[in-house]
């Protein structure tokens, strides 16, 4: 079968074309003069690019035809190996250019590991030479391309660049101690509304542990039903990513299983939307056991409307025609499994929330006021509530840093006490599969007395980090209650970080934290008042009523 840009290709000729595959190739020849010539001739036909990949057997594994001057190439390997080569060489043509090898690939030679990569010049429908690469030594564990020089057709070394192959594997096997362990994936952000959306989602991928290697933002109304970005930009992007390496691409926002597989069709590497790699982060910071059920029901919630299948026609109650057969489908039997696991999962999340609601219970019974931090993530909510409560609770410069609810009591200055509750940061797309999972957690938020919101002072984006968690609290039905506005990191303030009637602070120094702590006194105890009364004996039953109430 033929690959590629084929539209418009008569059948004849690509019938002719597929006979390619059935040439006896000499093992021992780096490029069979019997394949070039039939390739220069179709490429000249076609005026498209076109490219043969070889295993070292002499076996024609894949032919592609591509555009006048690109061709996609597929991830063929026979080996696969990170510490080896594939087992299989490109050769490609040029119509109507020299043979000199493009950035893009010497990237592919690397990324895919191919044994060589070659390409064939042409002009009009004669070759005029063919330049190789093949991977040398090893350079912070990747190895790096060689180029060889120009050669004339009936000047290549055949046997010599056949050698040259199976040295190159000697090589990347010697040097495979060298590889580095644990190396961070390599990722393309990919967008289509702004530069500062895809600078929080780098911060995010970084939070999880990838390597940005590049961003493509591609603006639209609204995202391409098939490929989010479209189909055209889809295939540009598929070079970026050969061009830079790239394991991964994180698009930021959330996908559909059909845009996430086509998505990897166009692109050959692993696609995941924004929502997956917030999940991924929760899923490295979960630490209790409530942490951990609730992010892999969301994780599950999340994953099975994007399990593509056949739906109600494999259903146990649809049956019928076209239903009948040995038995079920490994993906309706994945479907079942994850509908089973999910209905646990709430069994016992709904226990947690019975459980918290009655510590919360005991907690009124103490009569001391709940104040709940919330905020963007990252805005320094536990640096300020290990600041105010002397607590020693982690707190990084990452995003996620707290996904556990943490407690702590804080005395005021002129009596009295709260409790101080820090709480899950916000972001902008929250998912919503993430909030319906931490909704018995986030209780703690919509329970409190009073909320302190937190802001970044020194964020760009500061007032619409603010409206996204004014949402997300209108969302949880907490829009309407009492809050204070606190401006966290005042020390490292931009100058025009200006928001009216919020306190400052700076969790860091120490600045501001009087000034918030009498305002928290204000607001939690200004309308109480000390009196004293005189009960008579005979209605002694009103003090257990004062108590109640």
């Amino acid at each position: 079968m033929i690959h590629g840009n084929v539209q418009g290709i008569r059948a004849s000729l690509l019938e002719e074309m597929d006979a390619l595959y059935t040439l006896e190739l000499d093992e021992d020849m780096f490029a069979p003069p019997e394949l070039v010539e039939r390739m220069v001739r179709y490429s000249a036909l076609l005026r498209r690019e076109v490219s043969v990949y070889i295993s070292r057997a002499g076996d024609v594994l894949d032919v592609t035809v591509g555009v006048l001057d690109s061709v996609p190439l597929p991830e063929v390997r026979l080996r696969r190996s990170l510490q080896r080569l594939c087992g299989v060489r490109c050769l490609h043509t040029h119509p109507n250019s020299s043979p000199e090898l493009s950035d893009v690939d010497l990237q592919a030679l690397v990324s895919l590991k191919l044994d060589a990569m070659a390409a064939i010049g042409m002009q009009e429908d004669r070759a005029t030479g063919m330049q190789a690469a093949f991977l040398g030594a090893r350079v912070q564990g990747i190895p790096q391309p060689e180029e060889t020089g120009i050669v004339a057709m009936s000047q290549i070394p055949q046997e010599a660049w056949m050698h040259r192959i199976e040295e190159s594997d000697r090589l990347l096997a010697d040097t495979a101690q060298e590889l580095p362990e644990n190396r961070p994936e390599r990722a393309m952000l990919v967008g289509i509304e702004s530069m500062a959306s895809l600078e929080e989602l780098r911060s995010l991928a970084e939070t999880a542990g990838a390597e940005v290697a590049g961003v493509c933002l591609q603006r639209r109304e609204k995202p391409d039903n098939a490929t989010y970005i479209g189909s055209g930009k889809a295939e540009d992007l598929s070079l970026d990513i050969q061009g830079l390496r790239c394991d991964m691409v994180i698009v930021d926002d959330e996908l559909s299983g059909a845009q996430i597989r086509n998505l990897e069709n166009l692109c050959g590497v692993k696609v995941i939307d924004r929502t997956t790699l917030i999940l991924d982060i929760f899923a490295q910071r979960a630490q209790s056991r409530a942490g951990k059920l609730q992010v892999e029901m969301a994780q599950l919630s999340y994953q099975l409307p994007r399990l593509i299948g056949e739906g109600v026609s494999l259903s146990r109650l649809g049956g019928g025609i076209g239903t009948r057969g040995p038995g079920e489908t490994k993906l309706e039997i994945s479907r079942r499994r994850i509908r089973r696991r999910l209905n646990d999962l709430r069994a016992e999340v709904e226990e947690l929330s019975r459980q918290r609601a009655v510590q919360r219970t005991r907690r009124k019974k103490s009569e001391l006021p709940v104040v709940a931090l919330v905020g963007y993530t990252n805005t320094g909510k536990s640096s300020l509530l290990n600041r105010l409560s002397g607590a020693d609770v982690l707190a990084k410069d990452m995003l996620f840093a707290t996904l556990d609810p943490v407690m702590r009591r804080v005395e005021l200055p002129e009596g009295g006490a709260f409790l101080l509750v820090d709480t899950v940061g916000f972001i902008r797309k929250l998912p919503h599969t993430l909030v319906d999972a931490f909704r018995s957690t986030l209780e703690e938020v919509v329970q409190a007395d009073l909320l302190l919101m937190v802001s970044d002072a020194s964020e760009e984006a500061l007032d619409q980090q603010r409206q996204v968690v004014c949402s997300v609290l209108s969302d949880l039905g907490a829009g309407e209650k009492p809050c204070i506005d606190v401006l966290n990191k005042t020390d490292c303030a931009r100058e025009d970080a200006m928001l009216p009637g919020a306190v400052r602070v700076s969790a860091r120094t120490g600045e501001g934290m009087d000034a918030l702590l009498q305002e928290i006194a204000r607001r939690l105890f200004a309308s109480q008042r000390t009196v004293r009364l005189r009960i008579p004996y005979t209605n002694g039953s009103l003090l257990s009523w004062l108590h109640d109430n």
